[in-house]
């Protein structure tokens, strides 16, 4: 089972591995864009033959009571950071949501982005083709489309900063002028003034003693811990505590 799973890119190493081993049984994605869990479905199938797929269209905050239950050992998998985007209060109400899914011989397969050096965080947040800067904007023109909102993504430049406190980075927007949106599905006008921000999203970074303290707070103990030659990245395995 995967949480947001989009495309499964990521998962293929690991499906390729229990195709291999003869434990590939059943994929459940897990996603809020049907589109993509139909084609996910549809391409795994065919790559991998006899491979069920039960696709969950929704938010994995609220609708994983839909799941299937698991038809054997089962792996749940939290790829690619996403943990972070969640303050801890709510980091940690996602998890316990998590452990109720798990039973014996269950585990969470889950990467994290690890505290390192400030300024190789902000110049990756920053990066100098400005494609983090046009994945920022981008929640305006999601705005646009999906509330009718009137928003020009050129009214705002793109800001990434480390929070020392906190240990995460901060994305913003901030506005180039001074002017007034209205969010039309809402009759909403959002005024800002010149050099005014909004946070758009927060990427924590973590150490392995904060990650413990969030799993041992929702249930779930550490059984395996993963990094990269660098220790830049962490990729852990974790199950129900005893």
């Amino acid at each position: 089972m995967e949480l947001g799973s989009g495309t499964a890119a990521k998962t293929r190493v690991l499906l390729d591995a229990l195709h291999e081993t003869g434990t590939l049984v059943r994929y459940v994605p897990v996603d809020v864009t049907e589109r993509m869990v139909r084609a996910c479905a549809e391409q795994l199938t065919e790559e991998y033959p006899g491979l069920q797929v039960h696709g969950v269209i929704g938010d994995f905050e609220r609708h994983l009571d839909q799941v299937p239950p698991a038809v054997g050992p089962r792996i749940v998998a939290f790829l690619g950071g996403t943990i972070g985007n969640f303050p801890p209060g709510s980091r940690r109400r996602v998890l316990r949501t998590i452990r109720a899914l798990l039973g014996d011989g269950d585990h969470l397969l889950m990467g994290t982005d690890l505290v390192k050096d400030p300024e190789i965080l902000e110049a990756a947040y920053d990066d100098a083709q400005g494609l983090t800067a046009e994945f920022n904007r981008n929640v305006l023109r999601v705005l646009n489309r999906e509330l009718d909102a009137g928003f020009d993504p050129h009214d705002f430049e793109h800001v990434a900063l480390f929070d020392r406190e906190h240990e995460w980075i901060e994305m913003r927007l901030r506005a180039r002028r001074a002017h007034t949106t209205l969010v039309r599905a809402l009759d909403l006008p959002v005024h800002f003034e010149a050099g005014e921000e909004m946070r758009t999203e927060i990427s924590a970074k973590f150490t392995r003693q904060r990650l413990q303290g969030d799993l041992a707070a929702a249930g779930l103990e550490l059984v395996r811990w993963l990094t990269d030659a660098e220790e830049q990245f962490a990729l852990t395995l974790s199950a129900r505590a005893r």
